[in-house]
């Protein structure tokens, strides 16, 4: 295996702190999720990351077939507190291909699931499920 890229954020406060770039190219305000909070949190900030680079497998999957779609991506992230202590996230990705049949769009998105580096590092982690919307 050879490594393409490695990047690095620096947190402090946890869940009410702040996240950065060791660079300084990027700063955010963290915090819990509410719906009023100034500030970020970890299930947004993975489902930016989640969307973004299941998109790109999307777009890689049209290319592949010769398939022309401004596909979108969006990636819903929960939070959910397990019976027996803890938390786990869970995701779903609603995809959209216009312009592209539903049969062939099923394909695609399936394809993209098993080439997408997010979705093979959460498989058997967490529940993913792949919308066609």
């Amino acid at each position: 295996m050879k490594k393409m890229y490695e990047t690095a954020m620096i947190n402090h406060g946890g869940r009410t702190g702040d996240v950065q770039a060791p660079n300084g190219s990027m700063k955010m305000k963290i915090e819990p999720p509410s719906i009023h909070a100034e500030g970020t949190n970890p299930e947004q900030l993975f489902a930016a990351g989640y969307a973004s680079c299941f998109n790109g497998a999307v777009h890689h999957m049209l290319k592949e077939h010769n398939i022309e779609s401004d596909a979108e991506v969006k990636a819903r992230v929960s939070l959910y507190q397990l019976d027996e202590g803890g938390y786990q996230i869970g995701v779903i990705l609603e995809t959209s291909l216009p312009g592209v049949e539903k049969e062939e769009a099923q394909k695609i998105v399936e394809e993209a699931h098993d080439y997408c580096p997010y979705s093979k590092a959460t498989r058997g982690n967490i529940d993913v499920e792949v919308e066609l919307v």
